[in-house]
């Protein structure tokens, strides 16, 4: 099998099982949010770890950590992401566990025409006629749920927004997917360990107080978060970043199967017609990205 091939089967299981993650946080829904979250971020910082032994990369993480500590600008950039992608972590695991699974879906369709608005704003890059027309046109879908909510879709919108800021901290710096994710999650590693100190002196902690289940679950949780992660670096470094693009739509599209089938989710023709919108503005806009890239390719032979 090609390399490409093989990157494409990378990152179709990564987008595929992020896109199934509401099956699991459901498992945890009797667990308060934060709770899942601190949780999340102790054990795939456990499992990051053992997974950088086990890989024979511990040089290499602290050969990170130096050069972090040496440019501080990474530095600081890389402990903003972290607190960034905690907060995008939460809102994912509180919308799934309080039926918001639409709006997940929402958030993670929007998510990368916003990336790419924040790439114009802060790293200059050029859009075409066809890219902005897409973002327009997602924008107006967004205009009709808004007025069809009666409210601002926050949940939708701070999903995508923390996930694109995420993106930009992250742009510059150039880190294994394992290792970075074990330094990201060492960041707020204090955090989580102070947070449950005080949850288990006040006894409201779930881990270790309701079943077996529940701590076996929990544990788990940094494997969840690690697999994908590494099955996207895989994916990454094997395939053109339109075709990742591309295929990052399987995420959103099997919450929102879920979100529809399973959990029975109201889903109006209103919002099938603002979904179908935001289709459609995806499809002008990773086109127009795959014949730019063609023409550009074809230029260069």
């Amino acid at each position: 099998m090609s390399n490409e091939k093989k990157g494409v089967l990378a990152a179709f299981f990564a987008y595929a099982f992020w896109g199934a993650f509401p099956l699991y946080w459901k498992l945890l829904e009797h667990v308060p949010s934060m709770e899942i979250l601190l949780s999340r971020v102790i054990w795939s910082f456990v499992f990051t770890v053992l997974a950088v032994i086990v890989f024979g990369m511990r040089k290499d993480l602290l050969a990170d950590l130096k050069y972090l500590w040496s440019h501080q600008k990474h530095f600081w950039q890389l402990a903003g992401a972290s607190f960034v992608i905690s907060m995008n972590w939460y809102l994912y695991i509180w919308a799934v566990n309080h039926n918001h699974l639409i709006e997940t879906s929402l958030g993670y369709y929007i998510n990368p025409l916003l990336s790419v608005i924040l790439g114009v704003i802060f790293f200059k890059e050029a859009l075409n006629r066809a890219q902005w027309v897409a973002t327009g046109i997602a924008f107006i879908a967004v205009i009709i749920l808004t007025i069809n909510y009666g409210s601002i879709p926050w949940v939708a919108l701070l999903i995508a927004i923390s996930f694109a800021i995420y993106g930009v901290l992250k742009k510059k710096i150039k880190l294994d997917a394992t290792r970075g994710l074990a330094i990201e999650t060492l960041f707020i590693l204090p955090f989580a360990l102070g947070y449950y100190v005080y949850l288990f002196t006040t006894n409201h902690a779930s881990f270790l107080h309701v079943d077996v289940k529940t701590d076996i679950l929990m544990i788990v949780s940094g494997i969840v978060t690690a697999v994908p992660l590494i099955l996207f670096a895989k994916g990454a470094q094997n395939i053109p970043l339109y075709l990742l693009g591309f295929i990052q739509y399987v995420s959103p599209t099997i919450t929102l199967v879920i979100g529809i089938v399973l959990f029975k989710e109201p889903f109006s023709q209103i919002e099938l017609l603002a979904f179908s919108i935001i289709w459609a503005a995806l499809l002008l806009f990773s086109g127009s990205k795959i014949i730019e890239v063609r023409r550009a390719h074809h230029k260069s032979a």
